[in-house]
């Protein structure tokens, strides 16, 4: 592995990509229309049950879509800039699918956004899969893990990894122990300082 003071761990929905805008658009397509806004849980944001909402979520992830999502706010440059200017290397952790398929659009959209050479891993869990093991193998490595779920994040503090939460407005007031930014600009300022 590369020297992992040069790794950057990151989930992808919520911080590298703009994984809910484009739900929200294939979702209006299907008909469903947003019931209450500015809330994480996709089933209470269209009031659907539970169920059909991890169905409709694992179809979405599972589709075509997962090659077009576009950049989250100043990913694209900062992420590149972090490769280039730095050194480097993203490691990505993200709850997608099991499809191979889907996994396959998802590393070719990252690709084609980002680079060739930015990421060097892609660790894919099952839709809404736990990532406790995945992080357990940088455990106490003090690598930047970037997350937009709160409890990941928290779960990076926990295993030793210097935990940095995307701000969105379904996350504040939670994880107050993580370094919390609102843009990729920042993470590069930060990581700007150990290099």
């Amino acid at each position: 592995m590369t020297n992992p003071n040069k790794v950057i761990l990151t989930d992808v929905d919520g911080v590298l990509l703009d994984w809910e805008y484009a739900f929200d658009v294939w979702m209006e397509r299907k008909g469903y229309d947003i019931m209450i806004s500015n809330v994480y849980d996709m089933a209470v944001k269209y009031d659907i049950e539970k169920s059909e909402c991890k169905k409709l979520v694992r179809h979405f992830n599972e589709s075509a879509w997962m090659e077009y999502l576009n950049p989250l706010r100043d990913s694209m440059k900062y992420v590149k800039k972090l490769h280039e200017e730095c050194g480097y290397v993203f490691h990505v952790i993200t709850s997608l699918s099991n499809d191979l398929y889907a996994q396959y659009l998802r590393t070719e959209n990252l690709k084609n956004i980002f680079g060739d050479t930015v990421f060097e891993k892609f660790v894919y869990l099952d839709t809404g899969e736990d990532k406790d093991e995945a992080l357990e193998a940088y455990w106490g490595t003090g690598c930047f893990w970037v997350e937009d779920k709160p409890e990941n994040a928290i779960l990076g503090n926990e295993k030793g990894l210097v935990a940095i939460l995307m701000d969105h407005e379904h996350n504040r007031g939670q994880a107050e122990e993580c370094t919390r930014v609102n843009s990729w600009k920042e993470i590069y300022e930060m990581a700007k300082i150990t290099w």
